[in-house]
């Protein structure tokens, strides 16, 4: 699967008329809201254009660790936070306390003294549940994450890979802490039987969902409320047992020959004005008192996001993904 590629910001030439800094940022940021992200950082900083570089959360990962030792990112931005502890423990990371990171909520902040992560916002494990092919099929809708071991969802479920997918990881990891480890697994095993097949995106599957191919996708919130706002027949389901979540997180690439762009990149990053801009699609974002009610969400989403062990997620990512891949990979779609 080829990266998207994508150059936003301002033209070669800055206001001075001198040639602007480029930053190369690696991100899993949905497309359709790069420019909106570089023309709002612009605003405040038009001598520095980013050059995006997007794929999916997995692939985006695997791409970083295999430049190691040849980086050609200068930040990521807009990765699983899971991601960045795994880049962090490689030495990838080059720490840089940006200039108001005291006022994020200390859980959105690299617990060491000058972090080499910052988290924006929290995004939200869902299912998107097609209502119309639903009653045409007369399939109930589910509540719960045990529903979907109900043998009437056969064949009509669809999930994110998570070798490949953020969101699938955030499910896979989640599971295993909600249920157990063992018990975790043997969920999936059972859940195996019902999947139809698995994506290689996190927002794939609610898509599916949205356009008739499946009943249920699961997927993640802002995904579902962006499509239900624009008519698609889904509602969003929060399973009852709790909700897996990630966060969108940025860093600098340590080796990066840009580090005075990338340093203002990650100072717009923790700005009040950079967390409303979070909120128009993420319910929880890093600042306190900047969120506002979502649409389609539930308003008391944060009680609802499981106590998620970020750590132990990173350190057993490795192992997660090869068990995984052993067990179900064999209904992946082709990449």
């Amino acid at each position: 699967m080829k990266a998207l590629v994508m150059v936003l910001g301002t033209s070669m030439l800055s206001v001075g008329g001198y040639a602007a800094e480029e930053l190369t940022v690696y991100t899993a940021l949905e497309a359709e809201d790069l420019k909106k992200y570089a023309t709002r950082f612009n605003q405040k900083h038009p001598e520095i254009k980013i050059n995006w570089v997007r794929d999916s959360t997995g692939i985006t990962t695997a791409k970083l660790i295999a430049e190691k030792e040849n980086p050609r990112a200068d930040v990521v931005l807009g990765l699983a936070a899971t991601s960045l502890l795994v880049l962090k423990k490689q030495n990838m990371l080059q720490p840089y306390s940006p200039k108001g990171v005291e006022k994020l909520k200390t859980s959105f902040v690299d617990a060491d003294s000058t972090p080499s992560w910052v988290g924006m916002n929290a995004w939200v494990a869902s299912i998107c549940f097609n209502t119309i092919e639903a009653k045409k099929h007369n399939i109930p809708k589910p509540t719960s994450w045990s529903d979907l071991l109900d043998p009437v969802y056969q064949g009509q479920v669809i999930m994110p890979n998570p070798n490949s997918s953020g969101t699938g990881f955030l499910d896979v990891s989640s599971w295993q802490q909600l249920f157990g480890e063992e018990l975790g697994w043997a969920y999936m095993d059972a859940l195996h039987n019902n999947i139809s097949r698995y994506t290689h995106s996190g927002s794939k599957p609610c898509k599916l969902a949205a356009s008739g191919e499946t009943v249920i996708g699961i997927s993640f919130a802002f995904r579902g409320a962006r499509l239900k706002e624009k008519g698609a027949p889904i509602d969003l389901i929060f399973p009852e047992e709790g909700l897996g979540w990630d966060m969108e997180a940025a860093a600098i690439v340590k080796g990066t020959k840009n580090l005075s762009a990338a340093k203002t990149l990650m100072d717009w990053v923790v700005t009040r004005e950079a967390n409303e801009l979070y909120n128009e699609g993420f319910a929880v974002v890093a600042m306190p008192g900047v969120a506002k009610p979502i649409k389609y969400y539930p308003q008391n989403i944060d009680e609802l996001m499981i106590e998620n062990n970020f750590e132990w997620a990173a350190k057993n990512r490795t192992t997660i993904l090869a068990m995984w891949q052993k067990r179900f990979d064999g209904k992946s779609e082709a990449r």
